[in-house]
């Protein structure tokens, strides 16, 4: 297989990257050159924000096409224009948000979604954005196009900084505010799952929308950080916390506390994605302390500080709010 990556050299598009390299697929890696491509890729440069910035992609045949833009939907509809004729498929890595908000769980992929439009050159609406780009590969692709409606994605490369500031914060030791309850259900996916699941359905000529997530409930709250404790060796002690006290304190779940949203609350609802059609078709997700030991050893590998996205917020908990909830 022929592999055409847009992006490829960081979290998403590096993971895809890899797992069809390490298939024996022939990979090239669409970037700006601001990141090395995984080694064995070919790499072509270009940058989608500009009007001369496709010119590396005006010849070229490929059996799949995986883009994981998440800008300006027209960027999307540039690209897919340009390669409908030269390409077997397109993948493009949406997201959940696109579903109306708050979805009724568990909602499946026939659940109602924002408007979206691919001729929109902003992408200040990230679940408007992301639409967009669906529409944007269907309508050049038709049901070739292949939309992966992620979750929650975590794993090795990382650069939203969700998983890593839970791993670094645990390996400073002391005690630590776990937002409760302990046996609060997470959703998830391990981008490393996701790559493969990905690359699966291209062999098989997949087509249509997907959710790709975890089930609900694969991994706990509690079996989550249990897991960072372990794996990071740290002297540190959970201090779990009901969520009425962690929210009357001002902390800001999801953003403040990675991962972590209060039951009750409608941001809730995302971890009620219905992922039965993705799993009768192959999905399989590893367990949660594979994905916290391996994003660890890959942390401890690059020095301890994951890299960060510029076009997303900062995340985690200041340690005085922190300090001053266990105070109190």
């Amino acid at each position: 297989m022929k592999l055409l990556m847009l992006g490829g050299t960081e979290f998403v598009g590096r993971a895809v990257a890899e797992a069809a390299l390490a298939r024996g697929w022939e990979v090239t890696v669409f970037h700006r050159g601001n990141h090395a491509p995984p080694e064995g890729a070919t790499a072509l440069h270009g940058d989608r924000g500009s009007a001369a910035g496709l010119a590396a992609l005006e010849e070229g045949e490929w059996d799949a096409v995986v883009d994981t833009w998440s800008g300006a939907p027209s960027a999307v509809r540039e690209t897919a224009r340009l390669l409908a004729g030269r390409v077997g498929r397109y993948a493009y890595v949406s997201s959940a948000s696109v579903y109306t908000f708050p979805p009724t769980p568990p909602f499946d992929e026939q659940a109602p979604v924002v408007a979206g439009s691919p001729d929109a050159t902003d992408a200040e609406d990230y679940a408007q954005a992301k639409r967009g780009g669906e529409l944007a590969a269907t309508e050049a692709f038709g049901d070739r196009a292949l939309l992966l409606r992620a979750g929650l994605i975590l794993g090795p490369y990382e650069n939203i900084g969700r998983l890593p500031w839970w791993l670094t914060r645990i390996a400073r030791g002391g005690p630590v505010l776990a937002p409760g309850p302990r046996e609060l259900a997470l959703q998830y996916i391990d981008v490393r799952d996701l790559a493969g699941w990905t690359l699966d359905a291209l062999e098989a000529g997949r087509g249509g929308a997907y959710n790709l997530v975890s089930e609900a409930g694969h991994a706990t709250m509690g079996e989550f950080l249990e897991s960072c404790v372990r794996v990071t060796g740290a002297d540190a002690e959970l201090r779990w916390t009901a969520p009425a006290d962690v929210l009357a304190a001002g902390i800001a779940p999801w953003i403040e506390l990675p991962v972590w949203l209060a039951a009750g609350e409608p941001d809730e609802a995302i971890y009620g994605a219905d992922v039965s059609k993705a799993l009768a078709d192959g999905l399989r997700c590893r367990p949660v302390g594979e994905t916290v030991a391996d994003t660890w050893a890959w942390l401890q590998s690059i020095g301890g500080v994951a890299p960060q996205r510029p076009d997303r917020p900062v995340v985690g908990l200041p340690p005085e709010k922190e300090a001053a909830v266990l105070r109190g």
